[in-house]
């Protein structure tokens, strides 16, 4: 993809949506995956069921893509689950397109997945050698092919067997015709809210989600909990018995929107904080402050209301470019950066800019975007970035897989700073950025995942058995 080549961000795999007992779970549930569509923009799908009829579909591309004319019309049932994908585990073609489904020796299933499993290759080398045969590349896959081959007959109880051998991040949706089954990994690693529409009950990878279709939030999947919910109510357990909450911070940094929630903290708010902080801690002599559309903008906001110094909008973004391009030439990836963001030059021009981001992952981007501000007249360019510098692989459905992808990892403050052009650059302290998201509180490490800038992993990782599974 274009987008990835001349876009240098960190990337999440996907967003789940689940709702069971409403007359409109399908109609819903599409809205819902509107609300998590930047999660996920290679393909989406979903399945429902009207307690015997299936109804599925899946497509490549947004939401609105993946859907075409007359495709929702076609869907019934009370209970659906819905999924936008973008590609860490599994190339991006449709068969890896989710929910996936499945006929197996109890019934059927539907299976919705967002992380990523770190025993995954491991897993599927063991259940080939036992005759499972795979139709994808997608680790959400071995999941299934684990439920299908457990002891328990009902799918309650073969999900919760198929738990005990997964490791890594999953925030995971399970349905039959009658039930809808919920579960996050023992560490909490990635979000997952429920939510109420009436009698209805509705489970989000943001709350953003629950917004969008009139619900109410309430409240968090907790680290290591499994939900049933069908004709007899809601039941609740925990299937580790050692659970350590550790969410990945990016979510407050970047991936999430800022009008969700995460744990009871709003994500603009968050970000604003990360601002005043690094404000605090690297101040700059400027005239202007402006942010990286779109997940910087709220912490620019906070930088400039901490250091008094103006936030303009000197960078804006191009919203009307598609995810994908022709097959780049060397010119046009040095140019690709024009396609998605232009300066403001009667904002910058003669003025010395503070220019906000969340993050530096491979460098191109930040040196692009600095050198389209001197371009447009800006006399100097500090740049600040809003999390500690990001120096280790994820291995829990973020895109990166080696250290040397990261310039963090290599190169100095200094040198990095003489790579992207700036006149001066700090980052966010580690200490910082958890005073300021607000989960300082909390036992067990704050309750965040920091092995992006740590290197301590929340779970046990297979280094060597993790790095080939990643396929884009």
């Amino acid at each position: 993809m274009f987008d990835r080549l001349i876009w240098d961000k960190l990337n999440e795999e996907c967003g789940v949506f689940g709702i069971y007992d409403h007359p409109q779970a399908p109609q819903l549930t599409y809205l819902g995956l509107h609300a998590l569509q930047h999660r996920g923009q290679e393909s989406a799908g979903m399945c429902s069921s009207d307690g015997e009829k299936w109804y599925k579909h899946r497509g490549m591309g947004l939401v609105s893509e993946a859907f075409g004319q007359g495709d929702l019309e076609k869907f019934r049932g009370h209970l659906a689950i819905g999924h936008t994908r973008y590609t860490t585990t599994g190339a991006s073609k449709l068969e890896n397109a989710q929910p996936l489904f499945f006929r197996y020796a109890h019934g059927s299933m539907a299976v919705a997945h967002n992380g990523n499993l770190v025993n995954a290759a491991k897993l599927r080398k063991e259940l080939e050698q036992q005759g499972s045969i795979f139709q994808t590349t997608s680790d959400t896959e071995v999941i299934a092919h684990l439920i299908a081959r457990a002891k328990s007959k009902d799918l309650p109880g073969a999900v919760r067997e198929a738990l005990q051998q997964i490791k890594g991040a999953y925030a995971l949706l399970v349905m039959n015709e009658r039930q809808l089954i919920i579960a996050l990994d023992p560490n909490g690693l990635r979000p997952l809210s429920l939510g109420r529409l009436g009698d209805a009950v509705c489970v989000a990878s943001e709350t953003c989600a629950f917004d969008m279709i009139g619900a109410s939030y309430w409240r968090e999947v907790q680290p290591g909990e499994l939900i049933v919910i069908d004709e007899h109510g809601i039941t609740s357990s925990l299937f580790a018995e050692k659970t350590e909450r550790a969410i990945c911070t990016f979510e407050y940094i970047y991936f999430a929107r800022p009008d969700s929630d995460i744990d009871g903290i709003n994500v603009h708010m968050a970000r604003k904080r990360l601002g005043k902080q690094l404000a605090l801690e690297a101040p700059a002599a400027a005239d202007v402050v402006t942010g990286v559309p779109d997940s910087s903008i709220s912490a620019a906001i906070g930088f400039a209301e901490a250091s008094g110094i103006p936030y303009e909008l000197g960078l804006i973004k191009n919203r009307y470019v598609g995810r994908t391009f022709i097959q780049p030439t060397q010119e046009l990836r040095e140019r690709g950066v024009y396609l998605k963001l232009s300066a403001v030059r009667k904002v910058v021009e003669g003025k010395r800019v503070v220019m906000i981001d969340d993050s530096i992952v491979r460098g191109t981007t930040s040196s692009r975007i600095v050198k389209m501000l001197r371009e447009a007249g800006a006399t100097e360019v500090h740049v600040r970035i809003s999390s500690p510098p990001v120096m280790h692989p994820c291995f829990y459905g973020i895109d990166t897989s080696t250290r040397e992808e990261l310039i963090a990892a290599t190169k100095s403050v200094e040198e990095i700073r003489r790579f992207i052009g700036a006149d001066s650059l700090s980052f966010l302290s580690l200490e910082g950025m958890l005073q300021a998201i607000g989960r300082t509180d909390t036992a067990a490490n704050c309750g965040h995942c920091l092995a992006c800038f740590t290197g301590k992993y929340p779970t046990e990782v297979e280094y060597e058995a993790a790095l080939p599974a990643k396929k884009c």
